[in-house]
Parts: C-alpha cells; sequence; structure tokens
C-alpha cells in the first residue's frame, strides 16, 4: 500500500465480498472496520456530491436527491458501502 489510500486492488484484496458504489472511485477514503463485520468501503459522502454535481451535471438539490434514493438507497447486504459526511 502507497501512502495512505488505498487501491481497488487492495479493497478487493482486504475483502473481495465489499461493495462498491459505482462511478465514485475518486471519493473512496478507505474502509470501516465495525466488530464482527468484515471491512467495508467507505466513501466521502460530499465528495460524491460533487461527483454527480459535476460529471452528471447536476444541480445541488438533484444531486442530493439522486444521492439518497439511488446511491444510499441502494443497500445490499452487509458489504454495502457506508458514506461519510464530515
Amino acid at each position: 500500500m502507497e501512502g495512505t489510500q488505498l487501491t481497488i486492488e487492495e479493497i478487493i484484496d482486504i475483502n473481495p465480498e465489499a461493495m462498491m458504489a459505482d462511478g465514485f472511485d475518486e471519493a473512496i477514503l478507505g474502509m470501516c472496520i465495525q466488530f464482527g463485520s468484515e471491512p467495508i468501503v467507505a466513501y466521502d459522502y460530499e465528495k460524491c456530491i460533487q461527483i454527480l454535481m459535476e460529471r452528471d451535471e447536476m444541480d445541488k438539490s438533484d444531486a442530493l436527491d439522486f444521492m439518497e434514493f439511488n446511491v444510499i438507497g441502494s443497500y445490499v447486504g452487509l458489504n454495502t458501502p457506508v458514506f461519510i459526511m464530515v
């Protein structure tokens, strides 16, 4: 691992079952560990909003709505990623 940024390959090595949010690789902060669970991918919530606004040309309101309904609302089990607000 180089620096403090995990690569996609390193994430897969740590937990091959970890789910990732399509199109948000630039917003990956790292992985979260909770007692009794495998590590899961952690994203920067605000960076995801910025990606939607820039890449998909959404205004902030549309990006927030899309994020809440289509990304955060897509629970797929224990390996679902988390989104951190800092």
